[in-house]
């Protein structure tokens, strides 16, 4: 693999959508995971992005390490190889590491660079646990996972009507309107049955609710 790689402006833009990723995991997992973003154009300077970098002492503009290289060498010569690798090792000062490294591939299929995640296991249990907890009850959020999007809108569809009827202050004229409006605020009706079933939830025909979207529509913000 040569030292030196352009990258099409997409593949550019493929990069720089994992430096918000990397952000996005250190909030989430905390100060115990260094986080480590290569681009191969430039392989004595492939760091162009890291957090929690006093981990290692490393910071942007470091080189590829030597496991990087070899792990890229063996994907060019084996094609069906794998794309990411698991595995133990030691930091610079002798501490355990266990650590994942991810191909980031191109729009040709072509390898552009690379994410690298380390968990330091010498690690205090406080920094690790500190991040299992939220750290106040607003950020609390009630989440649905499931596997059918009719039952998705259904449980947003019933809470939203039920908080509406209970609100006194909506007139009974505009409590449909109202619902409808909060579940276009939520997105509802970017799911495909969300129109009809919302329709026959409400008693109101499709085209009612059809219109109130549209007004909505005509109304909201243009980004």
């Amino acid at each position: 693999m040569n030292a030196k790689q352009q990258l099409s402006t997409s593949d550019q833009l493929i990069i720089e959508s994992y430096k918000d990723l990397m952000e996005a995991l250190a909030a989430y997992l905390g100060d115990a995971f260094e986080f480590v973003l290569h681009s191969l154009t430039d392989l004595d300077h492939s760091v162009i992005k890291i957090v929690n970098g006093f981990h290692s002492g490393r910071k942007e503009g470091a080189p590829i390490t030597d496991f990087a290289l070899n792990m890229l060498e063996k994907i060019r010569c084996d094609a069906d190889g794998g794309n990411y690798a698991n595995y133990l090792s030691t930091s610079k000062y002798g501490k355990p590491v266990k650590s994942t490294t991810i191909v980031i591939f191109g729009e040709a299929r072509q390898i552009i660079g690379l994410l690298c995640i380390n968990m330091y296991l010498d690690s205090p249990i406080t920094t690790l646990l500190q991040h299992l907890s939220l750290n106040t009850p607003s950020e609390y959020i009630a989440e649905n996972f499931i596997n059918d999007s009719d039952e998705l809108i259904k449980r947003a569809l019933d809470k939203v009507k039920t908080e509406v009827l209970a609100d006194d202050s909506i007139s009974a004229s505009q409590k449909n309107k109202e619902i409808v409006t909060r579940l276009y605020y939520q997105g509802i009706f970017k799911l495909k049955n969300a129109v009809p079933l919302t329709s026959q939830e409400l008693g109101l025909s499709r085209n009612t609710v059809y219109m109130h979207i549209r007004t909505l529509e005509e109304n909201s913000p243009k980004i």
